[in-house]
């Protein structure tokens, strides 16, 4: 409270109480102004006096102010008054321009609604023909893009064909791997049996014998001339793959992030990996000016001078020895084996963890020797010790037979049989199965020989639909798409068949019942074959148990 003082009259004062409430709210700037002298700021001041509180009801009210506009819309016509002027006695109105309208004939109801249905026909008529000229000119332009859509694929066909030919004729001529390989000896054991057969139709006794005789002079020059192809191509996909093995240890580490991109990262492991993968490329290079090799050789030296050991110092002195060589003239040809010897000790460095340490991670062999001991199995065939990763194990096998190794010298001694056309149906298997993503195991058990037994066994290397007998264009889909794929679950069809069979949604009305029966037989001879595999037992009866489900 604050006492004050306030004049009444002219002559005396009157002493007041005044009550100051001090607000709970920050007071608003009704603005004001400041003594330049002093700098004192004056606020002006406002007062409101405390609304009258209304007394709780205990229930929330709402209040919300409403104005509607009201409007109305009334049509409004004027009133026109007109006259009629006839003749009368007295006035004369001329009836010159007046016309005679006379009735004309009555139409029933019956009649004006037939007259309208005798009109409405003629606009059908005339809507059906514009309609039956558009609906033709469409199948018209549908069927000659199905024609050309058809010569196109005719002639891409062909030429798939013509450069599938080609390349296998190139990879007759010029063999660099093993499935090449393969195909070789294929051939020549076609061309074995054309021959054998002709000899035996057409000579007899001494003549005879002396065929075969020549025939076996020309299969020994034929398998000594593949023999060559095979060390130059060993030769070649040797130093292709001591390549890609450098550059694999050189390669940073990466990983995806949250937003899918791929972050990279240089460790000090891969950039000395990267800068020994660089040295060996620069000293595997042939046809370089002396000077250039010469620093080449000088870097070589620095490098592995940096560990003391009896292979750093073999190195190093075969360098030497080069350098000293190169100052003498010598030629090129003559140093040949000293830098063959050169690249390969060098090679050697790179992959001793030691100096290395990035190329521990990628070794077949593992730095610790105790490592060796798990999964490693004896090949009773060349009496080695290999890893497990080295034997074929179809789904059938019971046991670890040969290695890989043995199991190819002997398929081309004897049988000389090409897989390649079942390693790429297997392969286009897998990779379809895979986009199901449905968690299918079956087909990852199944090895390319397994694979090879059903399409010629029970499929009679030909299509279920068109018979056609060309491997290159035969795939393995599932005869059921919403089952797992399983030798009992499958159809060989072409892969124009294929696709159009896993667009099928009712094989029962798709299918006749005779089709279907003969796949259901063949189902039933691969259940009976894969039945005695261990592996495939628990597969097997889990299947029986969703058809009988279904």
């Amino acid at each position: 409270c604050l006492g004050t003082s306030i004049l009444t009259d002219s002559d005396s004062f009157q002493d007041v109480v005044v009550k100051i409430e001090r607000p709970t709210y920050r007071k608003p700037f009704l603005g004001g102004f400041k003594n330049r002298i002093t700098g004192v700021e004056f606020h002006n001041a406002g007062s409101q006096t405390i609304p009258k509180t209304r007394p709780d009801k205990g229930i929330q009210l709402f209040c919300r102010e409403t104005q509607t506009v009201f409007e109305k819309n009334k049509p409004q016509q004027t009133k026109n008054t007109t006259s009629t002027q006839m003749t009368k006695i007295g006035l004369y109105v001329s009836n010159m321009t007046d016309k005679l309208v006379s009735p004309g004939k009555y139409l029933t109801a019956e009649e004006y609604h037939k007259r309208r249905l005798e009109a409405v026909i003629v606009l059908q008529t005339y809507f059906r023909r514009w309609h039956a000229i558009n609906v033709v000119q469409n199948l018209r332009e549908e069927k000659r893009l199905r024609l050309a859509w058809e010569a196109q694929e005719e002639l891409r066909k062909k030429k798939e064909k013509e450069e599938k030919l080609r390349r296998e004729h190139e990879r007759r001529l010029n063999p660099k791997t093993k499935e090449d390989f393969e195909l070789l000896y294929h051939a020549l054991e076609l061309w074995k049996q054309e021959e054998t057969e002709r000899i035996n139709r057409t000579l007899t006794g001494a003549e005879r014998k002396a065929a075969f005789c020549g025939l076996l002079e020309q299969e020994a020059q034929l398998i000594a001339s593949i023999g060559r192809h095979k060390l130059n191509a060993d030769e070649e996909n040797q130093q292709k793959a001591t390549l890609r093995f450098l550059a694999k240890c050189a390669q940073p580490k990466r990983w995806k992030a949250y937003d899918g991109k791929i972050t990279e990262m240089d460790t000090q492991y891969t950039l000395r990996a990267r800068e020994l993968f660089e040295i060996y490329r620069s000293i595997s290079m042939n046809d370089i000016p002396k000077d250039e090799r010469t620093d080449v050789l000088l870097t070589l030296r620095r490098t592995v001078k940096e560990h003391e050991c009896k292979l750093t110092w073999e190195i190093v002195e075969l360098i030497d020895r080069e350098v000293d060589l190169m100052s003498r003239e010598v030629k090129e040809c003559n140093l040949e084996g000293l830098r063959k010897r050169i690249c390969t000790l060098f090679l050697q460095y790179i992959k001793t963890p030691k100096f290395n340490p990035e190329v521990a991670r990628i070794l077949k062999v593992p730095p610790d020797p105790l490592k060796l001991y798990k999964n490693v199995n004896f090949c009773h065939s060349c009496e080695n010790y290999l890893p497990s990763t080295e034997f074929p194990v179809p789904a059938n096998s019971r046991t670890i037979g040969r290695c890989h190794l043995c199991c190819k010298l002997d398929n081309e001694a004897r049988q000389r049989e090409a897989f390649l056309k079942h390693k790429l149906i297997l392969e286009n298997l897998r990779k379809s199965e895979a986009d199901y993503q449905d968690d299918a195991k079956i087909v990852f058990l199944v090895q390319h020989q397994d694979l090879q037994y059903m399409i010629e066994n029970i499929w009679g290397c030909q299509s279920a639909l068109s018979a056609c007998s060309d491997l290159y264009e035969l795939v393995m889909v599932r005869w059921d798409k919403q089952r797992e794929w399983s030798p009992w679950n499958t159809i060989l069809l072409t892969k124009d068949e294929a696709d159009a069979h896993l667009r099928l949604c009712n094989l029962q009305e798709a299918y006749e019942a005779a089709f279907i029966h003969r796949i259901k037989h063949k189902h039933i001879r691969a259940k009976n074959y894969f039945a005695q595999i261990p592996a495939m037992a628990s597969f097997l009866h889990r299947s029986d148990n969703q058809a009988n489900a279904n």
